[in-house]
């Protein structure tokens, strides 16, 4: 798997103050679990995505810890409450040093 990867977010432009907004995010990512064989018998070794965090302005508002069982190209989906206007930033990391960042701008009217 590369070090780098596509993620795409979903985030609303704009929204309420104080109202609650569905985020989703995916990276595309095969997830190895490290316990296939390959058809010569050789193990495939583990790559997967460890942590995922979503930070809005800096603050942490929501982690996920992932395990071997979770599938290829993890789709998270979650809410929070939109208190400001500012930048949502979303980390994955992962094995040998595996990492992805994205960031949406919201709008709180």
């Amino acid at each position: 798997m590369s070090k780098t990867s596509r993620t795409q977010v979903t985030v609303p432009a704009s929204a309420k103050k104080n109202s609650i907004i569905e985020i989703r995010a995916i990276v595309q990512h095969d997830m190895e679990s490290g316990f296939r064989y390959t058809e010569s018998g050789k193990l495939i070794p583990r790559d997967i995505i460890r942590v995922f965090t979503c930070s809005y302005n800096n603050v942490e508002v929501f982690k996920a810890d992932f395990y071997p069982g979770i599938g290829a190209n993890p789709l998270i989906i979650f809410t929070t409450i939109a208190t400001e206007s500012g930048t949502l930033e979303f980390k994955w990391l992962g094995d040998d040093g595996y990492t992805a960042v994205n960031q949406a701008r919201i709008t709180v009217v």
